[in-house]
C-alpha cells in the first residue's frame, strides 16, 4: 500500500533514510537526522503544496518517495527534485517503481513540468529506476561529494512532463 506520509511516520523515515548516510553514498549527509527533523522535513514538503508518500508492507513502512522544490528563485516553480529510498532490506523488489509511479501520479495534476533526480555515482540500480520513468541524463559532475574517503561524481536526471 502506498499512501501519503504523516507526522507519525518520522521514526521510520529517518531509520530507513539514516542506514543511508551511515553505509552508502547514495546521500551526502553524513550525521544521522532525527526523528523530529524528518518531520519537519516532510511538512515542509507539504507546505510546497508538494507529495512525501510511503510504501506499506504488513503495518511497515517499507520506503518512502517525494518531491521538493528544485531550487528557490521564482521561475523554479515549476520544477522538482524526485527522491525515493528504500528499507535496506526491500530493495531490488520493484517498490522503487511502486513509489515514483504514484509519486509521479501525484505531481501530474500540479502545476510541475519538470522533474529532475540527482543521482551519486556509480549507482545503476537508480539510474535505471529513473530512466524507466523517461528520465535522461543531462549532467555529469565530477568529484563534488567526497564521503567515506571517496571522491563520489554526481549525475542529474530529467524528464518534462506532457
Amino acid at each position: 500500500m502506498i499512501r501519503k506520509a504523516t507526522a507519525s511516520d518520522s521514526d521510520i523515515i529517518a531509520d530507513i533514510y539514516n542506514y543511508y548516510i551511515e553505509h552508502s553514498i547514495a546521500t551526502f549527509e553524513q550525521e544521522a537526522v532525527a526523528p523530529a527533523e524528518m518531520a519537519d522535513r516532510i511538512q515542509k514538503v507539504f507546505d510546497a503544496g508538494l507529495p512525501w508518500l510511503v510504501a506499506e508492507s504488513n503495518g511497515s513502512i517499507t520506503g518512502y518517495a517525494y518531491a521538493s522544490p528544485w531550487k528557490s528563485r521564482a521561475a523554479y516553480r515549476f520544477s522538482v527534485e524526485s527522491t525515493v529510498y528504500l528499507c535496506h532490506t526491500h530493495s531490488g523488489q520493484g517498490l522503487g517503481s511502486k513509489l515514483y509511479e504514484a509519486l509521479f501520479n501525484e505531481l501530474k495534476p500540479l502545476d510541475v513540468r519538470t522533474v529532475i533526480g540527482g543521482i551519486a555515482l556509480p549507482n545503476p540500480s537508480s539510474i535505471a529506476l529513473h530512466e524507466k520513468f523517461g528520465m535522461k541524463q543531462v549532467a555529469h559532475f565530477k568529484a563534488v561529494g567526497f564521503k567515506f574517503n571517496q571522491w563520489i561524481d554526481v549525475g542529474y536526471w530529467q524528464v518534462v512532463l506532457p
